[in-house]
């Protein structure tokens, strides 16, 4: 399993770093630090200044080498300078090449301490990558935290649902660490229909349950939660979590095609959740075999 961190140095870059760090111990995995400078083949009015290009290399050669060097022994690290049109492409051209496992990033700038604020960057990844993204929560680096503890899956009954509990599943197998599944319920709604989602949640956490003993091993210890409340907020709130978790979502890029955590739902997720948030595509390419 490879992993590529999107790498800046910024304070959003030495996050996912940081967790990057410890997703590849746990994980068994290399790590794939990558620097995406502007494109040689980009629109400008005059011709790129060739040295200003050759300082610019090695300035980001640099930043790749004291980040690396922040890696353990233990861990194989490649670093890539990499010309693309955008930070995003560049990431996504890398971890096709590669055939990377999952694609860390940071946050923007701006934001709350230990949330995560969906930049640019970010944002495009979601609507494109094949592998799953991992959004690092801002200020992750001045944790001393070691590998993972659990990874919690947030999974609906809609199309889509599948992926993330295989990704689930994979994730909480190389790590050995819990596997929760969490169901959300808003109950802002008339108490009939309201009574109605709290029984279809508890009837689907537990055939999920079953149908996930099929596939993790006996020492892997697993559990399910239904999290309700007012609002998705609210519920999220309420849910005890670990600094070590993982919590995996459906991919915003699946909105169309009816998801459950997608759109509104996810990013209302983000701006309560204390710990790294892993978005799954669809056609994640990560799956049981791995």
């Amino acid at each position: 399993m490879r992993i590529v961190v999107g790498y800046t140095d910024t304070p959003g870059g030495r996050d996912a770093l940081a967790l990057a760090i410890r997703l590849a111990s746990a994980l068994s995995a290399s790590l794939d630090l990558v620097l995406v400078l502007a494109s040689d083949e980009r629109a400008t009015l005059t011709p790129p200044d060739a040295g200003y290009e050759r300082l610019l290399h090695t300035r980001a050669t640099g930043w790749l080498a004291k980040a690396a060097a922040k890696v353990p022994a233990s861990i194989t690290t490649q670093s890539h300078v990499v010309y693309a049109e955008s930070f995003a492409h560049g990431l996504l051209e890398t971890s096709k090449t590669v055939e990377g496992s999952l694609i860390v990033v940071g946050g923007a700038n701006e934001g709350v301490r230990g949330r995560f604020s969906v930049g640019s960057v970010a944002s495009v990844l979601l609507h494109a990558a094949v592998v799953p993204v991992v959004l690092a929560p801002k200020g992750i680096r001045k944790l001393e935290l070691d590998g993972v503890g659990r990874v919690t899956v947030a999974g609906g009954q809609r199309a889509g649902a599948d992926e993330v509990v295989t990704a689930g599943i994979v994730l909480a197998t190389r790590a050995e660490a819990t596997l929760r599944l969490v169901s959300l319920v808003a109950l802002d709604v008339p108490k009939g229909a309201r009574d109605e989602a709290q029984l279809a949640a508890e009837a689907h956490a537990t055939s999920v349950l079953d149908a996930v003993a099929e596939h993790l091993p006996a020492s892997i210890e697993r559990e399910s939660l239904i999290a309700s409340g007012k609002r998705i907020e609210t519920a999220v709130r309420a849910i005890a979590w670990d600094p070590t978790e993982l919590v995996l979502v459906g991919s915003s890029r699946l909105a169309a095609s009816g998801t459950i955590f997608l759109g509104s739902t996810a990013a209302r997720m983000l701006h309560e959740l204390p710990v790294p948030m892993v978005v799954v595509p669809r056609d994640s390419l990560l799956e049981i075999g791995d």
